[in-house]
């Protein structure tokens, strides 16, 4: 003998099985968007940043940024010119709307990178000098299949 309202369940348990399906599919979907992990690199960089683990923050940079600065430097240089110059012990930062840009060179004169993403970042210190804030467009390109971070030195 079948009993009373066990048809409903199964209707109920189904359609959570469903919506779960369909909300885990949607969010696949969401973070494999290029943009998304590009912004996601940028977050990434920025986080190590605030806590002063440049060596992290360096290791998610462009080949081409690099070329520019040893790890060494960079290390020192970061530590040196936001924090001890500027006498604060950390930032916040935001990131704006992530843009797709076709073509793009880090300086003129050089090759362009192919499917860039730029990432509007402003970051906030409070320091000896008072509040001021950074503004910098980021940005994110693959380079051996991770999304590395590129900044702008066109004059």
């Amino acid at each position: 003998m079948k009993k009373k309202g066990s048809g409903g369940k199964f209707l109920v348990i189904t359609f959570m099985i469903l919506l779960a399906a369909a909300v885990t599919a949607v969010i696949l979907f969401i973070t494999s968007r290029p943009g998304y992990q590009a912004e996601k690199a940028v977050e990434t960089f920025y986080n190590y940043e605030q806590k002063g683990q440049y060596a992290d923050s360096w290791v998610l940079l462009h080949s081409r940024m690099k070329e520019k600065f040893g790890k060494g430097h960079y290390i020192q240089d970061r530590a040196h010119v936001f924090m001890n110059h500027f006498g604060v012990e950390t930032f916040t930062f935001t990131t704006g709307k992530v843009a797709q840009i076709d073509s793009w060179s880090m300086e003129k004169g050089t090759d362009p990178f192919k499917n860039v993403y730029v990432v509007p970042v402003v970051q906030t210190f409070k320091g000896k000098y008072g509040l001021f804030r950074l503004h910098q467009e980021v940005y994110v390109t693959e380079e051996k299949g991770e999304w590395k971070i590129l900044w702008d030195y066109n004059k």
